[in-house]
């Protein structure tokens, strides 16, 4: 363990201090992102290595509040164990494929990938079954049931052709009409103050992931409408922030950077402001405290 941070563990140990135990969050946090990247390189493309991370910091957080610094055990190590248990837990808890499933879809994988680096093609049904040791009828037989287990991601990309041979990628979910979802005009009050659009949210729960992508694209338009976008999240009402949220919000501020625009966060509750700082993204986004401060530290906006 650095000297410099044994200060703080001993003053953590000793007052439990939740400032303290932040500081010692964000201060290993980039073990959670490590361990989410190595776990996320060997699973489906729709498991999201934001929710990993999410699943991650849940582990180091109980890391840290049951870490004793005087057992001669480096913390990183206990960490690590910590953060991939969560992770794998996690997991574990939304997959309900039978193991034998699994490792019969793992074997012929790897037969197929073998074939094909010794082929140089697509190996026929024949091929991967004697290379398995199967019948063809035991082969389609194993890959029924791993279709059946299979569960498309609503969030998972598909590639749709266009008719000059390209494709555009469209999320299964945005296929799929939802007529009792809530319109999002419905959720958020857009006004207009010194050339600058004022977004409030106006259901504490809209940031919910079930929203989020309604949400995502109104906010789009607001941006698309102007050349250089101004653009204030008023969060006065807001008490839950999801993992999802959070993700719109980054893409939000990247639209409005592309087009040289600007946007402020303001009226964010202590315990969503801790998610931020948490996350570091208190650095990435310019967050002030009221409504009247953000539009005050719009640059190029008229004071009065």
């Amino acid at each position: 363990m650095a000297e410099d941070i044994k200060p703080l563990w001993r003053e953590y140990r000793k007052h439990g201090d939740r400032t303290v135990r932040d500081r010692l969050i964000l201060t290993y946090a980039p073990l959670v992102k490590f361990v989410a990247g190595r776990l996320g390189s060997g699973l489906p493309a729709h498991v999201d290595e934001g929710d990993l991370v999410s699943y991650g910091l849940l582990g180091l957080i109980g890391a840290i509040e049951r870490y004793d610094p005087d057992r001669d055990v480096k913390f990183e190590t206990y960490a690590i164990a910590r953060i991939k248990g969560a992770i794998i837990d996690e997991l574990r808890a939304m997959d309900w494929v039978p193991r034998s499933v699994r490792s019969r879809a793992r074997d012929i994988e790897r037969a197929i990938a073998e074939l094909e680096r010794k082929i140089h093609r697509a190996p026929t049904d024949e091929e991967i079954a004697e290379k398995l040791g199967f019948s063809v009828d035991e082969l389609n037989e194993s890959l029924t049931d791993i279709s059946r287990s299979s569960i498309a991601a609503l969030d998972e990309l598909w590639t749709v052709s266009g008719s000059g041979g390209g494709g555009d990628q469209v999320a299964l979910i945005d296929t799929i009409e939802d007529e009792s979802a809530p319109d999002p005009q419905g959720t958020l009050s857009v006004t207009e103050q010194k050339g600058v659009r004022i977004v409030e949210f106006t259901n504490n729960k809209i940031l919910d992931e079930a929203n989020i992508a309604s949400i995502a694209d109104t906010l789009g338009v607001l941006i698309d409408e102007n050349e250089n976008p101004r653009l204030l999240l008023d969060f006065g009402t807001v008490d839950h922030l999801s993992s999802a949220a959070l993700g719109m919000l980054i893409n939000i501020n990247n639209r409005v950077r592309q087009k040289n625009g600007q946007l402020r966060l303001a009226n964010i509750k202590p315990q969503i402001f801790e998610v931020f700082v948490i996350t570091k993204l208190n650095k990435l986004f310019k967050i002030l405290p009221t409504r009247t401060e953000a539009l005050a530290n719009f640059s190029g906006v008229q004071h009065h």
